[in-house]
């Protein structure tokens, strides 16, 4: 396979991963949103939450760019399960502890005022390109009845019911994972081989217009990416397409996608409709780079093919690395810094 490692890894940092500059910005929008529901409570004269915690894509640090303005951060606020009870002791329903969050929230700032939805509290950010959702949780408190020992578990607010869910414990998955598959992953787990190939394939699943809300979510990528990881140091773009590979040939004969911290559920089940279309455009895609496997491949070939990948016009910019002269050469490769150019694509859907 031709060598595009260099491009692939210049593609990662420039056109892909999401800035510290950008990420800096979106989570202070949360921090904001803190103090705001903070107050509302006080104001309204219900429970005060015992913590906030931002987690998903941004806790994982797989956020990337998108040039449709669709961001979002997830910082979920967390209750005590009796704070959330009535006066007969009885525990307030997962609708309503959204529509207390979404109540306290209410700002006459906001142009579009937060809106409970079915899984948590949005906040819109129209202007800004992207949205920060709140979660609802409740902390429950047992104790282990052989050892004494207390014992934390959690629920979200999702739907009509409370129902389990960690999704802390689902951050400090992703980390490890990280540790444990890339022999470059950094010691908070942030970077590393295995988080730099989630990001481009959560970047191709995102890469065509109308494929967004069609396709696999984010976690249920990564989790397929855990599953099928391919790690090769010193090759990004050999793990990425053989990583890419092993997830297509798996969803043909199984394409349910187990849950990795919460072992009873799975993130989609058999038949999922997300699933099968991300499987459908593995398939129809991947093929573009099968020019990489001819001996003779040339750089611009190498380049085009991987712009048909990604949907960009990005590659093909990129110089041949073997008409450098010596100086040049001895400088390293040629690659745009991080933040210099986002997604070429977006005025092909103008």
């Amino acid at each position: 396979m031709k060598n595009c490692n260099d491009q692939v890894k210049a593609f990662e940092r420039a056109e892909v991963r999401m800035s510290d500059d950008d990420r800096a910005d979106i989570y202070g929008k949360a921090k904001t949103n803190r103090r705001r529901l903070r107050s509302g409570l006080d104001r309204n004269d219900d429970p005060k939450p015992i913590g906030s915690r931002t987690q998903g894509s941004h806790a994982m640090r797989t956020m990337i760019q998108n040039d449709r303005g669709d961001y979002d951060v997830d910082d979920g606020v967390y209750f005590s399960r009796d704070s959330l009870k009535d006066k007969d002791g009885n525990d307030k329903p997962a609708s309503e502890a959204r529509k207390m969050v979404c109540k306290a929230l209410q700002d006459d700032r906001f142009a579009d005022q937060p809106e409970a939805l079915k899984n948590c509290v949005r906040i819109y950010y129209k202007n800004e390109g992207y949205h920060v959702d709140v979660p609802v949780y409740r902390e429950i408190r047992t104790k282990n009845i052989f050892t004494g020992e207390e014992v934390k578990s959690y629920e979200i607010a999702a739907g009509a019911n409370w129902r389990p869910s960690d999704p802390l414990a689902n951050t400090d998955w992703f980390k490890k994972e990280n540790r444990d598959k890339s022999s470059d992953a950094t010691a908070n787990g942030n970077d590393g081989q295995f988080v730099r190939i989630v990001r481009l394939v959560k970047a191709f699943a995102r890469s065509r217009y109308g494929w967004s809300q069609k396709i696999s979510s984010g976690f249920a990528i990564s989790k397929l990416v855990s599953d099928h990881f391919v790690k090769s140091d010193g090759r990004d773009d050999y793990s990425f397409r053989q990583t890419l590979r092993n997830i297509t040939d798996r969803l043909a004969w199984n394409d349910a996608i187990r849950h990795p911290v919460l072992q009873s559920e799975n993130i989609a089940e058999t038949g999922d409709k997300k699933t099968a279309f991300l499987n459908e455009k593995i398939d129809e895609n991947l093929p573009y780079l099968d020019v990489l496997d001819d001996p003779d491949c040339s750089h611009e070939d190498a380049m085009k093919a991987w712009d048909r990948l990604f949907y960009t016009d990005w590659f093909s910019k990129q110089p041949d690395p073997s008409n450098k002269t010596r100086v040049e050469n001895a400088s390293g490769p040629a690659v745009i810094k991080q933040g210099e150019s986002r997604y070429a694509m977006g005025s092909r859907y103008a």
